[in-house]
Order: C-alpha cells, then sequence, then structure tokens
C-alpha cells in the first residue's frame, strides 16, 4: 500500500508538472509574438519535446498504478490522470504551433491586431493556471469556476475573429498576416477547451460525475 501511495503521488506531481511546464510553454509563445523573436520562437517549438516525453512517462506510470490493483477511487485517478495529460499534451501543441506562426508574423510589418491575441493569450493561460491549481487541490469549486469561464474566452475568440475578419475586407494587403493571427487565435481558443477539459476531469476525480451539464459556449465563428 505504501508502494503504491508513493505512485499515486509520483503521478500527481508529474501532472502537476506538465501543467507548469505547459503554462510556460505558452507563455513564452505569447511573449515571442509580442517580441518578434525568432530564436525565442524556435526554442519554444523545440520545448515542446519535453512536453510530449513527461507525457509518456505519465502514461507508464498510469499503467503501474492499473497493474497494482487500484480501489475504486484509484480508478477514477488513474482515468482521469490519462486524460489529463492528453489534455496537457495538446496544449503544448498548440503553444508551440503559436511560436511557429510568430516566425511567419515576423517577416511581416506589425499588424496592431496582434495585441488583441495578446488578449487573448491571457485568458487562456490565466484558465490554464488556475486549472491546474484545482487539479492539485482536489478543489471541485474551482475547477467549476475554470468550466465557466471558457465562455468568456470563447467571446474574446469571437470578438478577434470578427475584427480580423472585417480588417482583412477593408485592407486586402493585410490578409497573409490576418489569416496567420487567425490561426493562432484558434489555438488559443482550443487551449481553452482543453483547459476546460481538465476542469471537468478535476470535476470526475472529486465527484466521480461524468455526466456534466451543457456548459455555455459563445464561439459564434465558423471552425477553421
Amino acid at each position: 500500500m505504501t508502494h503504491h501511495e508513493d505512485e499515486r503521488t509520483r503521478l500527481h506531481g508529474e501532472l502537476l508538472r506538465m501543467g507548469g511546464m505547459a503554462a510556460a510553454q505558452l507563455e513564452a509563445a505569447l511573449d515571442v509574438v509580442g517580441r518578434r523573436d525568432d530564436n525565442a520562437a524556435r526554442r519554444v517549438i523545440e520545448n515542446d519535446a519535453a512536453i510530449d516525453r513527461l507525457e509518456q512517462e505519465t502514461s507508464h506510470d498510469v499503467m503501474r498504478l492499473a497493474l497494482g490493483g487500484p480501489l475504486a477511487r484509484d480508478l477514477r485517478g488513474i482515468l482521469a490522470a490519462i486524460r489529463i495529460a492528453s489534455d496537457i499534451e495538446r496544449i503544448g501543441d498548440y503553444a508551440a504551433n503559436v511560436a511557429k506562426r510568430s516566425l511567419a508574423l515576423n517577416e511581416m510589418p506589425p499588424l496592431p491586431h496582434a495585441r488583441g491575441l495578446s488578449t487573448l493569450g491571457a485568458l487562456a493561460l490565466r484558465q490554464l493556471r488556475e486549472v491546474m491549481l484545482a487539479y492539485r487541490d482536489h478543489d471541485a469549486a474551482a475547477a467549476e469556476r475554470v468550466r465557466e469561464s471558457d465562455a468568456e474566452l470563447d467571446a474574446e475568440y469571437t470578438r478577434l475573429f470578427r475584427e480580423l475578419l472585417t480588417y482583412m475586407m477593408e485592407d486586402p494587403r493585410s490578409i497573409t498576416g490576418c489569416t496567420h493571427l487567425l490561426f493562432m487565435a484558434k489555438n488559443l481558443e482550443r487551449i481553452g477547451d482543453h483547459a476546460t477539459n481538465i476542469a471537468e476531469n478535476v470535476l470526475f476525480l472529486v465527484t466521480g460525475e461524468d455526466a456534466l451539464p451543457p456548459r455555455e459556449k459563445r464561439d459564434d465563428t465558423t471552425p477553421l
């Protein structure tokens, strides 16, 4: 039992570490967009491999726990861990994608609408950090707040999406740059979705409820 508890503690720590790495990755990606720094963007892209490796290690730890004959609560923890690790890995991918797009943007004149991307990114980063705290503390109320806050990120994404489309129609020369910004904004909106998935898994871990009521969505855009 002591060994089993050690494995659970190790798994918990690995997921928190993954979440911290993904948050740092996202923060760095948003920073390179503002600074237009090619070298820093390439470092963000390269660092994504570290999150991928940790996700693989977490999968191995989950298997060890499963083979150790866990109780019902442990089974919830194992299932939640598998889902959360996958969501964090995808968040790292999306942060790397933002950095990759920033390399293309750096070859063009600065666009004023990049500031809107910073606002959207700040919301996504806040969601990620708050949901990892909810996971750390097994805090169902905090997880529910993160789940509800995704509507705010959706609304900001919709606003930026429409603003960029309007700008492209008014100035065709901006189409290429704005298209990159649109894809970057979609990456950030998807990060919010994955943070929400983590929140729902925290709720499942704490309460055992896997069927949650539909959450509010304010993304009125056509999927990219």
